[in-house]
């Protein structure tokens, strides 16, 4: 499930040269398979990676009602700089299949702070916060889900100095064409599954998310923004093929 991938960023200080970043996205629990097993077993592979940072990307519980059993298990997370998340659709009650069909009631995003901070995680809702390493410094920006339609790349940038080297965590990759993105250096996104069946030569039929063919997985680049869309370390449908899960290890490097 591990894949390493180095990310080569002109703009990045140089304290942060080499920086690891775990990546987990659309764990799902909740659903009848895998269970607490299943997140201690990512979480477990997680640790291993003995990263720098680790982000979670949102749906990290299939439905609301989960999160109780869930997100405690999540406590057990290691990383020497730390643990933040964002939200997805489903922390929002969105299905995926449609994101224009009525929300199902859900915990509220200040429910949802307070029991991610109860596991020792930080939730970023379209808000930034500052890291510091080696004299050097960066910004961490959460933006809230853009499938959901709670995105707001402006406020979250609000406290973000011109010129600064800003890594944005995310759930749908969409928020790529926000006209605010060339403000952003990097930007790590899930929510696809990487489509979770690819054809022969066709590739993904079905993403939710606009442009799927570019935007299902992988490395992408727009313009001087970098995005990296994880296929994520679960799935809501047990079907995949050749589309496997994924638990990115991003090497950060300055470029040059």
């Amino acid at each position: 499930m591990v894949e390493q991938v180095t990310i080569a960023l002109p703009r990045l200080p140089a304290g942060f040269d080499g920086t690891t970043v775990a990546v987990i996205s659309d764990l799902h629990a909740g659903i009848r398979r895998g269970g607490a097993f299943g997140v201690k077993r990512v979480v477990d592979e997680a640790n291993a990676l003995q990263p720098d940072i680790v982000v979670l990307l949102g749906d990290m519980v299939h439905k609301g009602r989960h999160a109780s059993r869930y997100l405690p298990l999540l406590a057990e997370l290691e990383a020497r700089d730390g643990i933040w998340a964002t939200l997805g659709n489903h922390e929002h009650a969105f299905v995926w299949h449609s994101r224009y069909l009525r929300p199902s009631h859900g915990p509220s995003v200040e429910q949802w702070r307070r029991m991610y901070a109860e596991a020792g995680i930080e939730l970023l809702v379209n808000e930034a916060i500052p890291l510091e390493k080696g004299g050097s410094g960066i910004w961490l920006v959460g933006v809230d889900d853009a499938y959901s339609g709670c995105d707001d790349l402006p406020t979250a940038l609000d406290s973000v100095q011109k010129n600064d080297f800003c890594l944005a965590i995310t759930h749908s990759p969409d928020l790529i064409d926000d006209p605010h993105i060339p403000e952003v250096d990097l930007v790590l996104a899930g929510h696809t599954h990487g489509g979770q069946v690819l054809f022969p030569l066709l590739g993904s039929l079905f993403a939710p998310c606009r442009n799927p063919r570019e935007r299902a997985a992988g490395l992408i680049r727009t313009q001087d923004t970098m995005m990296y869309v994880t296929r994520g370390v679960g799935e809501g449908m047990p079907i995949r093929f050749r589309s496997p899960r994924e638990m990115p290890l991003i090497t950060l490097r300055r470029e040059g």
